[in-house]
């Protein structure tokens, strides 16, 4: 009986044992499942399992969709472009006013018309010269009697019909008609008269109302505003005629306030306009405006252009390209070797097999012509797709097929 009950404790505390020892798996299973739930991945792998590789393969006929090269070298030109119009240069440019008030009785010249300096523009009535030709005859008249008078003081001279002061009054008398005839001359030719148009009035003893009004450079009638009859005074706008010297055009820019470090007088400019497509105009900046607008907050740049053709005309919109600096050579790949992803990074394919493709991200600079400026990402000689680089990307970002 005691040797019965000493087996069934034993058998009870084996079972309290195995209990236990089951009890304590259990817990080290749970206590290890937690574990692995706060213990974190290493990013790798996450990177692994949920972003898609960024290398592609190609296959033979794949590879005709896409060109490679070489990351070259290319000479960019630092410019900065804006946008503005053609103007004739004012300071080539002259408004024809008459130097006296008048009528307009003849116009010798048209809009458009190539005119050189001293060609007769329009012809006015002139009071002003019609009392200066009055003046000039009448001192002409004068001198002949006073000459007359001399002449006859000489004669009579030392006899009794003729006094010594009489003579001597002769005398000054002649000397100051000379001097007003010759101050008559002088007006008239203020005028534009020659002097053998003068001669001729004195002569005739006829007026001339007909004031010329001449051209004082050579270039091309830009402004009319004078027909015949018209009353025209000296300074009284609209100038009757306008002429200016079309083989130079000014060209008025404006720029961003933020490049007016950057701009000097003298710096080169390329200048293309609607008309003509294919042609570049060249020409130099002369003036930076001291003042900019408060409402675009821009300055005007005014660049001189030689237009010998004639080919511009004003109020043309136009292109400007300001050379600020030397040109830069820099690493560089053509514009369809880039492919700007959603997240406005910019990428390029790179191989060296020229059979496995590698997405790369670049940083770009200057653009020209086609080629881009690599700045980061790349290094010259490195294999790269120079064109097709979107039917790469688009690879990537296709769904996989069963």
């Amino acid at each position: 009986m005691g040797r019965r009950l000493s087996l069934k404790k034993v058998a009870s505390a084996s079972g309290a044992m195995l209990a236990l020892a089951a009890g304590a798996v259990l817990l080290k299973c749970e206590t290890n499942s937690h574990a692995n739930e706060s213990t974190p991945r290493p990013a790798n792998a996450v990177i692994a399992t949920q972003q898609p590789s960024t290398t592609v393969e190609l296959t033979a006929s794949q590879l005709e969709a896409v060109k490679i090269g070489s990351v070259g070298t290319y000479e960019f030109p630092v410019d900065k472009e804006t946008v503005g119009n053609i103007s004739f240069a004012d300071d080539l440019s002259v408004q024809v006013f008459p130097s006296y008030q008048g009528k307009i009785i003849k116009c010798r010249a048209e809009l458009g018309d190539q005119v050189q300096k001293g060609q007769p523009l329009y012809t006015i009535e002139s009071p002003d010269l019609i009392q200066a030709e009055s003046n000039l005859i009448g001192a002409a008249a004068t001198l002949d009697l006073t000459s007359k008078e001399l002449s006859r003081a000489k004669e009579l001279d030392g006899s009794s019909g003729v006094s010594q002061r009489e003579y001597e009054q002769a005398i000054s008398d002649e000397q100051t008609a000379e001097g007003a005839l010759k101050a008559a001359r002088d007006a008239v030719r203020v005028f534009g008269k020659t002097d053998a148009e003068i001669d001729q009035i004195i002569g005739s003893r006829k007026i001339d109302p007909a004031l010329v009004v001449r051209s004082p450079i050579s270039g091309e009638v830009t402004d009319f505003n004078g027909p015949e009859g018209l009353f025209v005074q000296p300074g009284n706008l609209p100038a009757p005629f306008t002429v200016s010297n079309v083989s130079i055009k000014w060209m008025l820019a404006d720029v961003i306030e933020s490049d007016i470090p950057v701009l000097h007088i003298g710096q080169p400019v390329e200048v293309n306009v609607m008309a003509y497509p294919d042609r570049l105009f060249h020409g130099k900046i002369s003036k930076i405006y001291a003042s900019v607008d408060p409402n675009t907050h821009r300055v005007t740049v005014r660049s001189e252009i030689a237009d010998n053709q004639n080919e511009l005309r004003p109020g043309m919109l136009a292109n400007f390209v300001i050379r600020v600096h030397k040109p830069v050579q820099a690493p560089a790949i053509p514009a369809n070797g880039v492919v700007r992803e959603p997240d406005g990074t910019m990428v390029a394919w790179v191989t060296t097999d020229r059979h496995h493709f590698s997405q790369r991200v670049i940083k770009l600079g200057l653009r020209a012509e086609g080629q881009v400026e690599i700045l980061d990402g790349l290094q010259q000689g490195e294999l790269v797709v120079t064109d097709g680089a979107v039917f790469l990307s688009s690879m990537l970002e296709a769904p996989p097929s069963d």
